[in-house]
């Protein structure tokens, strides 16, 4: 029953990616060029300004509307990203004072709607997230960006296109923070009052506008020909975004031709996919899956022992091959290539001996099988293959002594959960989350996840992990100026991260895609986020 179960609500979400393909195509019969893209989201992203649904929500709502005072390079697959200037044209720190910082604003910009960008759309914009007496403050879009830029303190307007920030302390991580405040136009805001009407008719500056949008259904963008940066004006005149959360459904709309483009194929279809004539493309970047442990007084991952035992049965090798090969074996936080991953001494290795050994030792074996609670998604930006990748490692990890039980739930349901921290009510009985993340940037890799003040509601330090060394280490890194020294610093931090057995690591994502070989001029970047203004559809 449960099989045929699965196999009506299959049915059921093609009928209805194809009854939204076809209903685009009976509305739009004018010759344009379109690019059909099938995400791993249940819902199109919020278009207010500060997308949800994680870094899928940026990749395909936030930075195709919006633009940030610095954007992200993503024209190159072959060296990591780095930051350059977006609706800022340049931006430095004060030599006499390291928690102060100007950024000079691009002249010329105009939002969605004709209005000029200027310095008054910053603070805007700032007081949008975090000044809660503001008439345009947000809460919905301050909790979804808010624990990403916990540096800034104050922010005011030198002049029309100068601005100025303050942070806590001097904070070397401030640019990879400011990179996730999208502009929205305050001349729209003026207009609709209301952020939910705002949503069907944004305004940012960003190289794609919204033309419609019918919600768990498609959203449809049309190319800013007037955009900013005339390098960038997308040579494709129309992007349709379908939420397909499944993974078979997503491949069987790209193989039926209801879309050009998807995210995430299903592994065990890629050579059918390629059989098909269609391109598989992928490409390492900046990502680790893993579990995030809770470290509440009651959590039994306080004990090291059982923190390495876990990260000692679990067969990733197992779990590549599961991916068809689409996955890195992780080693620790970060790559060891990486300038970040430093010495550590703990060995990331599929050991399931020493793995009983650790548990015998805490008590626990498969007669006496320490019982733990994980919450998880169904599908979601960089969680990869989730349910089936969680139940292959309930099995290993069942092999050795620990039973797992899965909360199952969508995607951002996830991340409101994640957001709330471990002490949360909703997040009772919960030992540990799975949310893949990114490793592009020293905050978001690190500091976020284990500085002991940046638990819940100040930041996403979900576990409420604290560790008087660990503070002393992200507190030199962040106060490094000169990238090289900075390294150094990180580096202890991930040694002493995977040393410690923080998390439990599995593998490094390489984010197959899988889109008609008509798709042509896509460079994927080795980052969460991709540039699509340079595709274009060859008829």
């Amino acid at each position: 029953m449960r099989a045929l179960s699965r196999r009506m609500k299959l049915a059921a979400a093609i009928v209805a990616v194809a009854m939204a393909v076809g209903s685009y195509a009976s509305q739009n019969a004018r010759a344009e060029t379109v690019l059909r893209v099938g995400m791993t989201a249940a819902d199109i992203p919020l278009t207010v300004g500060q997308p949800d649904n994680g870094f899928e929500g940026f990749r395909f709502i936030g930075y195709v509307l919006y633009d940030a005072l610095i954007n992200w390079d993503l024209s190159s697959a072959d060296k990591a990203s780095g930051l350059t200037p977006g609706l800022a044209e340049s931006w430095s720190v004060d030599p006499n004072d390291k928690a102060k910082w100007i950024f000079n604003l691009r002249r010329g910009v105009k939002f969605h709607d004709g209005s000029e960008f200027t310095a008054d759309a910053v603070i805007f914009n700032f007081d949008k997230l975090m000044k809660t007496d503001s008439p345009q403050y947000d809460a919905r879009q301050a909790s979804l960006v808010n624990f990403r830029i916990p540096a800034v303190k104050s922010w005011r307007k030198i002049d029309d296109y100068t601005v100025e920030f303050t942070t806590k302390e001097p904070d070397s991580f401030f640019p990879y923070q400011i990179c996730y405040i999208l502009m929205a136009s305050p001349a729209q805001w003026a207009k609709t009052k209301d952020w939910q009407k705002f949503a069907a008719e944004p305004s940012g500056t960003g190289p794609w506008k919204l033309d419609q949008l019918v919600p768990r259904e498609r959203a449809e963008l049309i190319k800013n020909s007037g955009y900013w940066d005339s390098k960038r004006v997308p040579k494709t005149d129309r992007l349709i975004l379908f939420p397909i959360p499944e993974p078979a459904t997503r491949t069987s709309a790209l193989l039926s031709g209801q879309v050009d483009w998807i995210e995430a194929p299903a592994p065990d279809a890629i050579p059918r996919i390629k059989s098909a004539g269609l391109n598989v493309v992928a490409n390492g970047y900046p990502h680790i899956w893993s579990y995030h442990l809770s470290r509440l007084p009651d959590s039994p991952w306080n004990d090291i022992r059982l923190r390495k035992a876990a990260n000692y049965a679990i067969d990733r090798d197992g779990i590549v091959k599961l991916l068809g090969g689409y996955a890195i074996a992780a080693k620790g936080h970060v790559q060891p290539d990486d300038p970040w991953f430093g010495k550590p001494g703990f060995e990331l290795t599929y050991d399931p001996e020493k793995a009983k050994t650790l548990l015998k030792e805490a008590g626990y074996g498969k007669d006496n099988p320490l019982k733990v609670k994980i919450s998880i998604s169904a599908s979601g930006s960089g969680q990869m293959q989730p349910l089936g990748m969680n139940e292959y490692i309930q099995q290993n990890l069942a092999e050795v002594g620990i039973q797992v039980a899965f909360e199952v739930m969508e995607w951002q349901s996830l991340l409101d959960r994640w957001r709330a921290g471990a002490k949360a009510d909703q997040n009772k009985g919960i030992h540990a989350t799975n949310i893949s993340y990114t490793t592009q940037d020293p905050f978001s890799s690190f500091t976020r996840f284990m500085q002991s003040d940046l638990h819940a509601p100040n930041g996403v330090n979900w576990g409420w992990y604290a560790d008087a060394e660990m503070d002393e280490l992200l507190k030199g890194a962040k106060t490094a100026f000169d990238p090289k020294e900075r390294d150094t610093w990180l580096a202890k931090v991930h040694t002493k991260q995977v040393d410690d057995a923080v998390f439990v690591w599995v593998v490094h994502d390489v984010a197959p895609r899988a889109m008609h070989p008509k798709v042509k001029g896509f460079v994927q970047a080795k980052n969460w986020f991709q540039d699509l203004t340079p595709v274009y559809i060859q008829e």
